[in-house]
C-alpha cells in the first residue's frame, strides 16, 4: 500500500485513476475545489491549487509516497506545487500532452519526416521558463496550452526535490458522455444527421489512447516503476480523421459526408495536415503493454453514438 495524492481526479480518466488506485488498496487523497466528491474511502481535501497558501494549509502535516497531478497547465502552477510538496513526497507524476511536440507552437529540433517522435524531442531540462507571462489569463492560457505544459515539465524537472515523471498523453477517447471534450461526439452527431464534416486536403495520421488505458498507465507510472523523465502514452496504431469518422459511421449505419476546406483552414477535431505521432517504445521497454487503437475504437465509437442519441435528461 502506498500513500498517493491526486490533484484533480474529479472527471474522466482522472476519476477512474482514483477509483483504481483505491481498489488496488492504496491510501488515496484527492485535492480539488470541491465540486465533485471522491469515492467512499478516499480522503478529500478541498483547496484551489492556484492558491498556494490554501493548498499548504489543506495539506497540513500530510506526506505521500507519490503525487499525481492531473491539472497542472503552467510553470506558475508547477512552481507553486514544488514549494507546497517539497519534503512531502518522494515522487511526482504530471499528466502532460502530445501537444508539447507541436512545431506550430515552438521551435523544435528537426525530426525525421513520418517518424513517430521520441521523448527526447522536447527535453524539459533544457526548456526555457517564463513565469512572468500572463499565465493566469484564461485566453492566454488556452492559446498557449502546449507551451504551458512544456514549461511546467521544465520547472518540475529542474526545481523539484523529488523524482519526476511527465506522462505525455495522446488524444484521449472512450467513455461516451464521460469524454468531456466532445471531440468524438462531434463526429457522432454530425454523421447521425448527415451533416458535412470539414477535412483538410491532405489528412495525416496521429495517435490515440483509451481513457481506461491512460488511467492504467498513470497508475503504473505512479506505483510500479522508478523511471524518471517524460513518457509518451499512446495505443499502438496510427489513424487519421477519416479512420475515426469511419468507425463512428459504422455504428451510425450512415456514410460520412466530407467537405474539403482550404489547406490550413478550420477543420474538425483530429484533422492534421502534418504527421502527428509519438513513439511509445520507452514505456514498452519499461514493461507497460499497450493495446491497439483499432481494437477499442469501435467500442468507443458505439459509446459516443449512444450518448449523442440519448434523450436529454
Amino acid at each position: 500500500m502506498q500513500r498517493i495524492c491526486v490533484i484533480g481526479g474529479s472527471r474522466y480518466f482522472g476519476k477512474l485513476l482514483v477509483q483504481r488506485l483505491h481498489a488496488a488498496g492504496h491510501q488515496v487523497t484527492v485535492i480539488n475545489r470541491g465540486s465533485t466528491p471522491p469515492p467512499p474511502g478516499v480522503e478529500h481535501l478541498v483547496a484551489d491549487r492556484d492558491d498556494e497558501d490554501a493548498l499548504t494549509a489543506a495539506l497540513g502535516t500530510r506526506t505521500f509516497d507519490v503525487v499525481v497531478d492531473q491539472v497542472c497547465y503552467t510553470p506558475v502552477q508547477a512552481a507553486s506545487a514544488v514549494r507546497a510538496f517539497n519534503g512531502r513526497t518522494r515522487r511526482y507524476v504530471m499528466t502532460s500532452t502530445i501537444e508539447v511536440y507541436d512545431p506550430a507552437t515552438a521551435a523544435l529540433p528537426a525530426a525525421a519526416q513520418d517518424t513517430p517522435v521520441p521523448e527526447e524531442r522536447v527535453d524539459p531540462a533544457a526548456w526555457a521558463v517564463r513565469t512572468d507571462l500572463p499565465w493566469h489569463d484564461e485566453t492566454y492560457l488556452e492559446d498557449h496550452y502546449a507551451e504551458g505544459k512544456r514549461q511546467a515539465e521544465a520547472v518540475f524537472t529542474r526545481d523539484g526535490r523529488f523524482a519526476f515523471v511527465s506522462v505525455r498523453s495522446a488524444h484521449v477517447l472512450g467513455g461516451g458522455a464521460r469524454e468531456f471534450t466532445g471531440r468524438l461526439a462531434y463526429y457522432a452527431e454530425r454523421i447521425a444527421r448527415g451533416a458535412e464534416i470539414d477535412v483538410l486536403p491532405r489528412e495525416l495520421p496521429t495517435v490515440f489512447i483509451h481513457y481506461e488505458e491512460l488511467a492504467d498507465l498513470l497508475r503504473w507510472a505512479a506505483t510500479a516503476t522508478g523511471f524518471t523523465g517524460p513518457l509518451n502514452a499512446c495505443s499502438d496504431g496510427l489513424l487519421d480523421v477519416r479512420d475515426v469518422a469511419a468507425a463512428v459511421a459504422a455504428e451510425c449505419g450512415r456514410q460520412p459526408v466530407y467537405r474539403t476546406v482550404a489547406a490550413g483552414g478550420p477543420a474538425g477535431p483530429f484533422s492534421a495536415d502534418r504527421y502527428y505521432a509519438m513513439s511509445n517504445n520507452r514505456a514498452k521497454e519499461l514493461g507497460f503493454v499497450f493495446s491497439r487503437t483499432a481494437d477499442w475504437l469501435p467500442g468507443a465509437a458505439a459509446e459516443s453514438v449512444t450518448a449523442s442519441t440519448a434523450p436529454a435528461a
